[in-house]
């Protein structure tokens, strides 16, 4: 069992808040600690942005118009200019030629530092008038006792702000900054990894790399000083994932489940259809994991339309037979409307309490669901964050099941599972995850796929076309309405441009109703409808009273209508290859044959019409999913409101694959041999993990 945590209580020289270092105050430290940087490890984070090389010095004669160069001559001539605009000229020599360093701005400043005979270094980019010149360069003064910080070396140049500007924290005072505290507490950074592991890659130290980050020998240097945060922002990550499956899995004891196999026969029998192959190997690995008494830890990945639901509810009432409540977490008050309804009409006659709670109920609703909920009177329960709200307790949480994960908060998954004592949690997506993501955010899961769709499904076409084939889509729309068949136009509705998108979709439903397709029922469903109004527009379209549906991306996931053959999606450049998939599969839940078209402006960017060309050419969500993480990179690939993601500084889940599979595999033999990380090579890891990680990935303690 882990032991409690302690901590010295002697600061460590990282922990130096900012405004003590030389250089910085407590104007500069307010500006900084609003930037996020509060102590000296978060300044020596505070990574440049881009490098400036002044490594090679130029002769004068050798110059040429507009290059960035650094040269260096002894001061032959200063003088101010007091004419319509005061400036300040410095000439220098170096015998091959002039150069003249012009200042407009802080003349008398800078016309106290120069003098006659000095060797300095300015450095910039070179025009040409009388002599050749730069404006405003930056410099340095040879021979003296100052640091040379901004010539004749790879020049880190940092993000700026106009915060930063106002308490004069320059690219110059940063580099001074970072020269004095690396002066002074360098000797005193600590190291985070193992020796073994720094030598087997050839990775540079933790103090190296900071100091080459700010001050670089070389472009090289700056290369090894990204490969080795890389593999340390890497390595961590998956550790997180090594102790989550230890101690979640071996170290942990589950709740046992006794699987009723005639009791999950009788309720598969009532449904109105066969599961598939992949559904009844999917369940058999979860009744595993309910049986084996160690805590579920398992992800359920299943493109849209594949019966994941299904899987939910089967693996609930596992739990349900065996005296045990049972939980299912939606991201939107939609999605668990939904499950909510899809999973009443899938029970049928069986004996099951079950409840939806969600935002929008009233407050005498949520208490009466919050006293079921703690005397166990409620056997399921279907609802949205409102599931970890205070106040919410169970009286014997025995499964819990998360869907759409990634649209939840890093803790929130934590903050359901501490509902219950050790429960089973299966969490599901729709939302393909290439391998590289599902290693670095569900590394600690258990993976299964449902790879194969309900039969009889055909595959989705797919077209793009764009705004002036409007008038030929209106047409094979019709043909298919006339056929009693339905159709979703979706407009985008992004955060940042809400207003305008709604106002947008809202014409554009009144133009199709009055102009192109009067004969017919629509609707215009969005999210700032009323739950109530939202509920009656799906049932009016479910039930084909409303036979063109205009919707913003409120359908997204979980609206399931057999008889919608056709999605146009308007403005289609607007979405990510996975939301456009999840979109299409909106459509095809039936028998027949269905279609996607995509409208977009004639003219859209190189990366759009690679979008539109792979939604053409594959409906697997997995090619999908590749295809999107390379065109948007990982930062972005779940969309704007996408909160699971790990906040990586250094690494690229696209261009560093190989790193994460090396930093997965040594981070799990270390957990494997040394759980609680008591040998003595490890001691800088336990520390560093200690510090940074147990408690904002809610861990138990390895202390």
């Amino acid at each position: 069992m882990p032991l409690k945590t302690t901590t010295a209580n002697t600061p460590h020289p990282l922990d130096t808040p900012v405004q003590f270092l030389k250089g910085v105050g407590e104007k500069r430290a307010e500006v900084l600690e609003a930037a996020g940087i509060s102590t000296l490890e978060d300044l020596l984070e505070f990574r440049p942005r881009r490098y400036l090389d002044r490594s090679e010095v130029k002769q004068i004669a050798q110059l040429q118009m507009d290059e960035e160069v650094t040269v260096i001559g002894e001061v032959v001539a200063h003088q101010i200019h007091r004419g319509r605009r005061k400036r300040l000229s410095v000439a220098i020599h170096d015998g091959t030629g002039i150069l003249e360093a012009v200042w407009f701005n802080q003349v008398e400043f800078f016309s106290r530092i120069f003098s006659q005979g000095q060797i300095v270094a300015f450095s910039g980019k070179v025009g040409r008038f009388r002599y050749w010149q730069m404006v405003h360069p930056d410099f340095d003064i040879i021979g003296e006792k100052k640091e040379q910080l901004n010539t004749g070396q790879l020049i880190p140049l940092y993000p700026s702000t106009q915060e930063f500007k106002k308490v004069g924290l320059s690219h110059y005072r940063f580099r001074q900054i970072f020269s004095r505290a690396l002066q002074k507490y360098g000797d005193s950074i600590p190291e985070t990894l193992p020796d073994y592991l720094l030598k087997k890659y050839r990775l540079i130290s933790r103090a190296e790399a900071y100091r080459q980050m700010h001050f670089p020998d070389s472009l090289e240097m700056v290369h090894q000083v990204w490969r080795r945060f890389k593999y340390e922002e890497l390595f961590y990550l998956q550790m997180v994932m090594a102790i989550r499956r230890r101690f979640h899995g071996t170290e942990a004891r589950g709740k046992a489940v006794r699987i009723d196999d005639s009791a999950l026969k009788e309720l598969i029998h009532g449904f109105p259809f066969t599961l598939t192959g992949a559904q009844q190997r999917v369940l058999e690995e979860i009744k595993s994991d309910l049986e084996s008494g160690k805590p579920m830890n398992r992800l359920l990945q299943g493109d849209v339309g594949s019966g994941k639901t299904v899987i939910a509810l089967l693996t609930m009432m596992c739990g349900k037979f065996s005296g045990y409540q049972a939980a299912l977490m939606a991201p939107t008050e939609i999605l668990a409307q939904q499950h909510y309804f899809n999973i009443r009409e899938l029970l049928g006659d069986q004996p099951v309490k079950m409840a939806l709670l969600i935002g929008s109920l009233t407050a005498s609703e949520k208490r009466e669901i919050h006293r079921q909920l703690s005397t166990g009177e409620l056997d399921l329960v279907i609802g949205t964050h409102a599931l970890i709200q205070e106040g919410v307790e169970f009286k014997n949480l025995g499964i819990v099941v998360i869907d759409e994960q990634h649209r939840f908060g890093v803790t929130q998954r934590g903050e359901l599972i501490e509902k219950g004592d050790i429960p089973h949690v299966l969490v599901m997506t729709a939302t393909p995850i290439p391998r590289t993501l599902a290693l670095t955010i569900y590394g600690d899961l258990d993976v299964s796929v449902i790879d194969e769709l309900p039969p009889g499904r055909q595959t989705i076409k797919t077209f793009w076309r764009t705004e002036e084939r409007l008038p030929k889509i209106y047409e094979f729309i019709r043909e298919h309405l006339r056929n009693n068949e339905q159709v979703y136009v979706v407009y985008p509705l992004i955060e940042e441009s809400e207003k305008m998108d709604l106002k947008a979709a809202t014409e554009a439903f009144q133009f199709l109703q009055k102009k192109i397709f009067p004969d017919y029922n629509l609707a215009l469903l969005h999210g700032r409808l009323k739950m109530p109004e939202k509920e009656a527009i799906m049932d009016q379209f479910k039930k084909g009273e409303v036979q063109l549906l205009v919707a913003t991306t409120v359908i997204e996931v979980g609206v399931d209508v057999p008889q919608a053959t056709i999605m146009m999606i308007e403005h289609a450049e607007r979405f990510g290859l996975s939301q456009l998939h999840q979109l299409r599969g909106r459509v095809g839940r039936g028998a027949l044959q269905s279609y996607c078209i995509l409208v977009t402006p004639p003219e859209i960017n190189e990366i759009a019409r690679e979008r539109m060309q792979v939604m053409e050419s594959t409906c697997d969500g997995f090619v999908i999913a590749e295809e999107d993480l390379r065109l948007r990179g990982s930062g972005e690939f779940f969309g704007t409101r996408q909160h699971g993601m790990p906040d990586l500084r250094y690494a690229n889940l696209v261009t560093d694959q190989n790193i994460i599979s090396v930093a997965r595999k040594d981070a799990f033999e270390m957990i494997n041999s040394d759980p609680y990380l008591r040998k003595p090579e490890h001691r800088m890891v336990r520390t560093q993990f200690i510090k940074n990680y147990i408690e904002k990935y809610r861990l138990p303690s390895i202390a």
